[in-house]
């Protein structure tokens, strides 16, 4: 859980399960993360191994984040974590978002 706990982690490998996304839409994607903590937070991952950068040589830069065989294993775990969440949410009701 060290690997892939925290605030942010789970969420990013969650959007990365089906597609590859550029930096930019990941944070149009996730809700309240700063610059800093998304870039952090992604070198981290790539530096366990549990996604994928990918650097086009163009101007202006693209970059390009995806999951790799390592972090999809993570995702079952992953989904136990948010279904339970959900549960607690209703629970209390809280509203899902």
């Amino acid at each position: 859980m060290d690997r892939i706990g925290g605030t942010w982690k789970m969420p990013i490998l969650w959007r990365l399960k089906e597609k590859t996304m550029r930096y930019g839409e990941l944070k149009k994607d996730i809700p309240h993360i700063t610059h800093k903590m998304l870039t952090s937070q992604l070198r981290e991952l790539e530096k366990e191994g549990f996604i994928f950068r990918k650097v086009y040589a163009v101007v202006p830069p693209k970059v390009e984040y995806s999951i790799t065989e390592r972090g999809l294993k993570a995702i079952p775990v992953i989904e136990v974590i948010r279904n339970y969440g959900l549960e607690l949410m209703e629970e209390m009701t809280v509203p899902n978002q």
